[in-house]
Formats: C-alpha cells, sequence, structure tokens
C-alpha cells in the first residue's frame, strides 16, 4: 500500500457469503441425521447463530430447541444432535446422558456437531467415558462471522486465554483455515505482513494448507490485497486503557455481542428491553460510532432538531405532497426517531454511570501514569478506590488503563490492600497477570528511575462486586515506554481534559494512539519492515513480510487499497476506530478480522477464571 494523494476508501467486500456458507453447511450437518431430532446447542453459539439463521432454519427436521446446561436433558426424542464448542466440560455433559440412557436400557441416536473443528482431546474424553462408539462426530467449519460490513470475527474469546496464558496452540489451526476460506474468497492476498509469534505459525500452516489445496485462485480477480496479522501480546496497553469512542463506551457500559446489544429499561423509557444491532445499517450509529464520546451529544441533538424540521414539512403540503410523504418519507423518519431515542437514552446512561466513576480523574490518572509523572498521586487515587470498593458499570469493565512503576514497597502495600477488600481469592488473578507478562514486581535493587518502563493496571469487575487492580510492567515484555518515545504514542493532553475533541486516530483520552496503527500502516508503506528494525526488536521480534505475485506500483486496482488486519488474542473497538480513521485519511479500506472482540473488562475476567 504505497502513499498516494488522498482519495476515497474502496468499498469493503461483500462478506454476506460467508453466513450463506455456514448456514448451507449447518443444514446439511443436520440432514445427516434425518428424521425428527432434538438439537442440544451450547449457550455462546446462540448468538452467532442468531446472525446467520432464524428459527425457521433451526428447526430443519429438528422438534425442539435445548440450551446445553448442567441439569439433566428433558429430551424424549430418539435422535438427539449436539452443536457445540470443542470442550472437554461438554463431552462429559453428552456422556453424562449417554450413560444415562444405557442404563435405563433406552436407545438413541447421537451426534455430535464441532464448531468450528473437532479436537483430539475430545474424542479422547468420549472414549474414557465409554461412549464413543455410540456417538457420530461432525464437523461445522464456522470459522468466520461478519459483524459489519468492516468487521469478521471468530468468535473465540477463549483464545486469548489458552494462547497467550496457558500456551495452547489448538486454536492455531483454526485461524490459518479461517485465512484459508478468506484467500480462496476474496483473493489471493498479494501481500502478508505479521507480526508475533502466534501470528508467524498461523500464517505458516496457512501456506501448508495453500499447497496442499487444489485451488490455486490464479485468474481470479482478487478483492483484498494484503493482510497483516498482530499478536494481543504486541500491545496489552492499547486493549487496558479506557475506551472514549462511543462504540467502545457501549460496549463497555452494555457489553456488545456479536454485533447486538440489549438496552435495558433505563435506555428505553420503557419496562422492556430492545436488542439492537449495531451495525453501518443504523444510519444514526454509523454516524457517530467512531466519535469521541464528548461531541456525540452535540451531533444527536443537532440530528433531533433537523428531523424535527423533515416532520414540521407536512404543515405546509397538499394531499398530494402529503400522500408521497406519507408512501416514501414517513417510515424512515419513524424508524430514524426511534434509533436516535435510543442511542440519546444510552448517551445519558452512559455519563451517569461515568459520573458515579470518577471518569475524568480516572483519565488524568491514566495520563499521568502513561506519562510517568504524578506517581505518587496516582497510586493515592487507586488505593482510594480501594478503600471505596468502587463498583463498575452495570455490566463489568475496566476502570482504569495503566499504571506506573512502583517499588517494592508500594507494590506489596497495594496488592495486601487489595487482597484484604476483596479476598484472598483474587491471588489467582494475581498469578496469572504474572504469567502472562503483565504484572511483574520491580526488582529490590532497581530504582524509581525505572518508572518509564513500567505500567500498572486497576480494574473494576461490578459482577463480582469488586475492583480487580493489577500493576502492570510490560518491560520485559513488549517494552512500552521505550515503543511509546520511538513512535511517539502518547500526545499531552490539553487543559480540557475530556472535553477536549481529539483525532479520531487517538480514540483514547490520554492521546494515545494504538500501537497497531503505526508499525501496521508504516509497513504496508514500506512493503516490510525495512526501517523499523528497532521497533522489531523492542517487540520482539518474530515479524514477516511475504509479497506472493504482487503487482507493482499503481498496478491490481482497488484490492490493493484494501487491507485485511488480524488481531490475534482480540481487539477493541477504540483500535477498530482508529484504524478507520487512518484508513480514510490514506485512501484504503481496513477490514478487521478478530478472534473475538475484547476490552479490558473481558481480558481481566479471563485472567480471573480458573482453568477449566
Amino acid at each position: 500500500m504505497a502513499s498516494t494523494a488522498r482519495r476515497d476508501a474502496p468499498e469493503p467486500p461483500d462478506f454476506g457469503i460467508l453466513k450463506r456458507l455456514a448456514r448451507d453447511q449447518l443444514i446439511y450437518l443436520l440432514e445427516q441425521l434425518p428424521g425428527r431430532k432434538d438439537l442440544f446447542i451450547e449457550p455462546d453459539l446462540m448468538s452467532p447463530l442468531d446472525r446467520i439463521a432464524n428459527v425457521s432454519v433451526l428447526k430443519h427436521e429438528v422438534d425442539k430447541l435445548y440450551r446445553v446446561e448442567n441439569r439433566p436433558a428433558p429430551s424424549t426424542s430418539d435422535q438427539l444432535c449436539f452443536l457445540v464448542r470443542p470442550r472437554v466440560r461438554t463431552m462429559r455433559y453428552i456422556a453424562d446422558i449417554v450413560n444415562a440412557d444405557k442404563m435405563s436400557g433406552r436407545s438413541r441416536k447421537y451426534k455430535i456437531i464441532f464448531s468450528p473443528q473437532k479436537f483430539y482431546a475430545c474424542e479422547m474424553v468420549l472414549e474414557e467415558e465409554g461412549v464413543f462408539g455410540d456417538v457420530t462426530c461432525d464437523e461445522w467449519s464456522f470459522y468466520l462471522l461478519p459483524l459489519d460490513e468492516d468487521i469478521i470475527s471468530m468468535e473465540l474469546p477463549e483464545f486469548f486465554r489458552d494462547y497467550f496464558l496457558e500456551g495452547d496452540h489448538r486454536w492455531i489451526n483454526s485461524v490459518a483455515r479461517a485465512l484459508q476460506l478468506l484467500n480462496s474468497l476474496y483473493g489471493p492476498f498479494s501481500r502478508v505482513y505479521g507480526i508475533g509469534r502466534c501470528a508467524k505459525m498461523s500464517y505458516e500452516l496457512w501456506r501448508d494448507l495453500e499447497e496442499e489445496s487444489e485451488n490455486d485462485g490464479q485468474g481470479r480477480k482478487p478483492e483484498i490485497g494484503n493482510i497483516f496479522l498482530m499478536d494481543r501480546d504486541m500491545d496489552y496497553v492499547t486493549a487496558l486503557c479506557s475506551q472514549v469512542v462511543y462504540e467502545g463506551l457501549v460496549d463497555d457500559t452494555f457489553r456488545i455481542k456479536c454485533g447486538s446489544v440489549d438496552f435495558g429499561p433505563e435506555v428505553t423509557s420503557s419496562d422492556k428491553s430492545i436488542k439492537v444491532l449495531l451495525n453501518a445499517q443504523d444510519k444514526i450509529f454509523s454516524q457517530i460510532r467512531n466519535e469521541h464520546f464528548s461531541s456525540v451529544f452535540g451531533f444527536l441533538s443537532q440530528k433531533s432538531r433537523n428531523l424535527q424540521a423533515q416532520y414540521d414539512r407536512r404543515q405546509g403540503m397538499d394531499i398530494k405532497q402529503m400522500k408521497n410523504f406519507v408512501s416514501q418519507e414517513l417510515k424512515g423518519l419513524k424508524q430514524e426517531h426511534r434509533l436516535l431515542s435510543l442511542h440519546i437514552g444510552a448517551c445519558e446512561s452512559i455519563m451517569k454511570k461515568k459520573t458515579k466513576q470518577d471518569f475524568q480523574e480516572m483519565i488524568k490518572v491514566e495520563h499521568a501514569l502513561l506519562e510517568g509523572f504524578d506517581i505518587r498521586e496516582s497510586t493515592s487515587f487507586i488505593e482510594e478506590h480501594i478503600d471505596r470498593q468502587v463498583r463498575a458499570t452495570p455490566r463489568p469493565r475496566a476502570i482504569c488503563g495503566l499504571a506506573a512503576c512502583l517499588i517494592p514497597k508500594d507494590y506489596r502495600s497495594l496488592k495486601t490492600q487489595y487482597l484484604q477488600s476483596y479476598g484472598p481469592e483474587h491471588l489467582l488473578t494475581f498469578h496469572n497477570l504474572k504469567r502472562i507478562g503483565l504484572l511483574t514486581e520491580q526488582a529490590a535493587g532497581e530504582t524509581l528511575t525505572a518508572v518509564e518502563s513500567r505500567v500498572s493496571k486497576l480494574v473494576t469487575d461490578r459482577a463480582a462486586g469488586k475492583i480487580t487492580d493489577a500493576f502492570n510492567s510490560l518491560a520485559k515484555k513488549s517494552n512500552f515506554r521505550a515503543i511509546s518515545k520511538k513512535l511517539s504514542l502518547v500526545r499531552p493532553l490539553g487543559a480540557a481534559g475530556l472535553a477536549e475533541e481529539l483525532c479520531p486516530a487517538c480514540a483514547w483520552p490520554p492521546r494515545l494512539y494504538t500501537l497497531s496503527s503505526h508499525p501496521g500502516p508504516q509497513v504496508l508503506e514500506r512493503r516490510g519492515w525495512q526501517g523499523l528494525e528497532e521497533v522489531v526488536r523492542l517487540l520482539n521480534g518474530n515479524e514477516f513480510a511475504m509479497a506472493d505475485g504482487a503487482p507493482e506500483d499503481g498496478a491490481g486496482g482497488d484490492a490493493q487499497r484494501v487491507v485485511v488486519a488480524v488481531f490475534l488474542g482480540g481487539c477493541t473497538f477504540s483500535e477498530i476506530a482508529a484504524l478507520r480513521f487512518l484508513g480514510k485519511e490514506r485512501g484504503c479500506r481496513f477490514i478487521f478480522l478478530t478472534t473475538a472482540i475484547t476490552s479490558s473488562a473481558r481480558m481481566m475476567e479471563a485472567m480471573a477464571e480458573a482453568k477449566a
């Protein structure tokens, strides 16, 4: 993606075919168990299924639908089909049903459909439980779910914990097959770049799969020309900062799932909750999703006045004009008014909750810690929140992104206060944060000059009714301080603070520019990592750049201005907003492929969980 004069970004490819392929394959797999049957669906597959198939499709030769739960299955059908993730605990759930039927002398047929793939460990559990010969197994290759015109998710939130904490490589095959599918439909990709150990392994396995495939894609006109893969552990800092773009705050406050959100009575101003799909089709949302929250109210206010002006046009209409207005415009205006009311309600709810959480103060603390100053004041602020047992929003979310270096005495004091306030069970969280490299206690011999290479974190979690704080030290893992200086990631915070108008590429309150929005575009412009050797060294290497039959400059058409940004371990809505802005500035289109949408709260929840 060479630097060119600014021009409009190309339109994104049509990803609707991904939904159709997944739906058709699921119907085919259900038909492989002929006759009437009951279908058991794992809970975290419910939302993805809603996006690709309605109930009438799922009920194809299916009598009843059940959730996979801990309680005994009430099904009376002679055929049971299980649509599940490849998890050991789910295999034991199925084995219990089969063994219970054996003990009661009941004969039934059982089929397990794994999504997105079957693991050997699952077969071993079925064999150990003595039911492997009683079930038939299949795979539903549901690797990619389009959430919006430029966002594709693998819906694998466990990827982050499994790979980066447990060192489990089992999902790399799924990533490689997802890339193979995307390449077969929208490629061939001419240039592939990446950084990170997981990214490199995924790329190498993907190339092996391509070599084994008979379809080489030659002669097909590509719709995507470039792809950039990045491991989450290349940039933990960005994901841990407070989000201030509207979509990020909606996710932090209400928890967006598979591109939709449930707005409760506090938003709808009624006694009912409403499920709203958040994508580019929502004319209101599409205009404010990437905006700094401080500017959203002004836009919504102006939009409200414009809508009222359109309604007022009816006053001077004759009968013919009124007929045209009702038939052509009224329905659209009512829909826009409904969406406007919901987003105004969401903004008001967010503001109320942020006010209670000292949000502006938290932003100032984050900025101070990122810059490496006012460490004592920031520590006192964290201590106060621990002592007050500050609760978060109705959905678990992080309230403080990053903290700075602490001498051993201060670190131990904060950790002790936290454990005394919220209980010793949180020792597991501290242990996991150390394992993943987010928490490193400063050695006794180090001095306060090490402030420049220390970061730490405080998180609130209402679901468990506690604060989860961690004092992150990324110096050994990602050298954030050095990278920040090298790339000028942190910019001075103006006197206006939260209300200051920010560049959309700076989607975080302390003017923190996403790490992925700096090396990524630079690598694309340079056609490789030349000139970025120091950045690569600080990011611990494992970089790669491949060009397979890449066209010369100016050739390749719009495909060469379409870039798939692959986040292995999850990406935030703030990162998406930042790269959208950069794409618009540079006349290119970023497509986001992520293992899952993440946030500071989701990352901390993963750290707090015991291994399944």
